[in-house]
């Protein structure tokens, strides 16, 4: 996905420059003159990432940045101000004002593109949460919003990895001044430590004695207990190239030594805000509304969400010019699998089936139960070709190998059939598209099944 930059700076030669850098690493870029044009566009959701200038007349940057945090429709929206304000007030004011990063003029073109893309991995995967939040809203259920643009950031629960006794107890005392702090000088045992201990934030030192300390956080992104915590590195000075490499592999947010106390505070709120907004926003979609939402032998979502979530995903593919491919999947001769073997072995298929699906998609598809033995598959921003390689695939994957029903005393074959589309032509029906896959599936079935049938829009 290519993010949409905003770029908003008065100064026409500085949007030139970095609208040139940007659109030279295929980012989208938009810009704005002034602080008013900017807000407009954020609450219209045009843009992904936001360039800010702090000397701008009528509203200058940390007021901007301030209204964004402030509103619940925008607060999520990662901003970085780029201006030649290079004093320590001046970025932990910014900081303070709910800047993401704060970058002094002249911006090196790597670590500009770097922290950029850096935020819109983190963005792509915020945007999908709330959108699959918004879906529980339309349901009855609350919006973590308003509770997340009150939160403070404080009252943290960090882990610090440094081996350097000087430096950790520095630091250790600046952060317990707001949250809980534990130190952890041996970086073999951090990963555990982090894995075990529930943390809101973790903050690794990348000048650790005979030990890697990028590795460590490539290692946390990896684990599925620590995959979402996140990370802020701390480096000496001559060792900027290892944290672009950092944002690369997946740390959220840097400082370089020596440390302003004022600014490592300030970045550890922005960080633990973010953490617990994005835990309300999952605990809303997998915990909160699950019986609401969730087919409950398969753990795929229900008809009701689909119907309800397709229509914010088709909306936003059209916004957005994308594709959006979708497929419906039928378990071929699924009532003489009732009929021969009953319906408990039936059960048995349906719950290994959906395993089998989630191990054939990506996490930003969205699978359903759309009803018996059909299935819905949504697939963002892809296309037909691609869409099919992927129904392919995973008719292989249960046609490759026996179903285990009855508790594993038997095996049976089990295949299906599939009926793939795409929506591509702007403001086209949902409706349409699910008949004009069904009519794909009906095909299939008629081919013989057990095979994929296309159909464009």
């Amino acid at each position: 996905m290519s993010a949409r930059i905003l770029v908003v700076d008065d100064v026409p030669a500085n949007v030139k420059l970095l609208e040139a850098r940007l659109s030279a690493e295929y980012f989208d870029v938009m810009t704005a003159s002034n602080g008013a044009e900017a807000l407009a566009i954020c609450r219209r959701a045009e843009c992904d990432i936001i360039l800010l200038d702090v000397m701008m007349p009528d509203m200058d940057g940390f007021e901007v940045c301030r209204r964004l945090k402030t509103d619940p429709a925008t607060h999520h929206i990662p901003v970085v101000m780029v201006t030649a304000l290079d004093s320590p007030a001046d970025r932990n004011r910014g900081l303070e004002a709910g800047a993401d990063d704060f970058l002094t003029k002249p911006v090196s073109d790597v670590v500009l593109i770097a922290r950029v893309r850096s935020l819109t991995r983190l963005k792509m995967m915020t945007d999908e949460l709330r959108m699959r939040a918004i879906t529980s809203l339309e349901i009855g259920m609350q919006a973590p919003e308003r509770s997340a643009v009150a939160d403070t950031g404080k009252g943290g629960r960090i882990l610090l990895v440094d081996d350097r006794q000087s430096s950790y107890e520095r630091l250790a005392t600046t952060l317990a001044a707001e949250h809980t702090i534990d130190v952890e000088p041996n970086p073999t045992e951090a990963l555990f430590h982090a894995a075990e201990g529930n943390y809101d934030l973790l903050i690794v030192s990348l000048d650790l004695n005979n030990f890697d300390g990028l590795r460590l956080c490539s290692q946390a992104r990896s684990l599925e207990r620590t995959r979402h915590v996140p990370i802020l590195a701390i480096a000496d000075p001559e060792n900027s190239t290892r944290l672009l490499r950092g944002l690369e592999i997946g740390v959220n947010d840097y400082l370089l030594r020596p440390i302003d106390k004022t600014e490592l505070l300030a970045r550890a709120r922005t960080q633990i805000r973010r953490r617990r907004y994005t835990d309300h926003l999952r605990d809303n979609v997998q915990n909160s509304i699950e019986m609401a939402i969730t087919d409950a032998l398969t753990g795929l979502h229900n008809r009701r969400y689909m119907e309800s979530h397709l229509a914010t995903l088709a909306e936003q593919a059209s916004m957005r010019g994308k594709p959006l491919a979708l497929m419906i999947l039928d378990i071929d001769y699924f009532k003489s699998i009732n009929d021969n073997y009953g319906h408990d072995a039936g059960d048995d298929v349906l719950r290994e089936f959906a395993v089998r699906v989630r191990k054939s998609i990506r996490g930003i598809d969205l699978a359903c139960r759309y009803g018996g033995e059909e299935f819905v598959i949504v697939m963002p921003e892809t296309d037909l070709h691609v869409a099919g390689m992927v129904a392919e695939r995973l008719r292989r994957s249960i046609a490759g190998e026996p179903f285990a029903v009855h508790k594993g005393t038997k095996r049976i074959e089990v295949t299906i059939s599939i009926g793939l589309t795409t929506l591509e032509q702007k403001g086209e029906a949902v409706a349409d598209v699910l008949k004009r896959a069904d009519t794909a599936l009906y095909r299939a079935k008629h081919d013989g099944r057990n095979r994929v049938v296309s159909q464009a829009a």
